[in-house]
């Protein structure tokens, strides 16, 4: 059976921050660009494999890589996928990293970087559950909704069915995401005070 407190410590920003989060950066600021402008997009598609494959190596598979046409087919993924939020498409980076608009090349790097780094934290979080609490366990699932609702029962009594924890234990790495992620804003807040 899982053990709460290993989920929180595990789960814990700092941690995460310490063991995911710094490598990540490291290996963006470790790469080095000579311009922060491309002419061409071949040359554009060229660098944006090489860079995911220099964070790949780095922070994924620790020595190991991808082929050339792997990782720039997954650095243009990423690049798709940000610049469709920003209502533009693949050759709208290009164009910023041709021109050096909104950061060229560097940012795009960084955006890149960036996503890594968030597939990781979500990788580290589904580990941490997954070693945690047996997925096909339902005593597991329910066992770990009892740890919260005794741990902090006095703070979310007011909201869920304290007597029945199996009510929540399909939903338990929800719960206690929200209200990991509770505390975290809680928490900062006193920071800033």
């Amino acid at each position: 059976m899982g053990s709460l407190s290993s989920i929180m410590e595990q789960l814990d920003e700092r941690y995460i921050a310490r063991n995911i989060g710094v490598p990540h950066d490291q290996a963006r600021a470790s790469y080095r660009l000579a311009t922060n402008t491309i002419s061409d997009i071949d040359r554009f598609r060229k660098i944006i494999g090489d860079y995911y494959n220099y964070h790949f190596s780095s922070c994924v598979a620790h020595g190991g890589s991808l082929s050339p046409a792997e990782a720039q087919g997954k650095a243009k993924e990423i690049i798709e996928n940000d610049y469709r939020g920003r209502d533009s498409d693949f050759v709208g980076a290009f164009n910023d990293a041709h021109d050096g608009t909104n950061g060229g090349l560097r940012v795009i790097l960084d955006r890149i970087a960036e996503q890594m780094k968030t597939e990781a934290i979500e990788r580290h979080i589904g580990k941490v559950f997954d070693d945690e609490v047996k997925p096909n366990s339902w005593e597991d699932k329910v066992d770990i909704i009892r740890q919260l609702i005794g741990r902090f029962g006095q703070d979310i009594s007011p909201h869920i069915d304290t007597s029945h924890p199996e009510r929540y234990a399909s939903n338990y790495s929800e719960l206690i995401r929200a209200f990991i992620d509770f505390i975290k804003k809680t928490s900062s807040r006193f920071r800033r005070m």
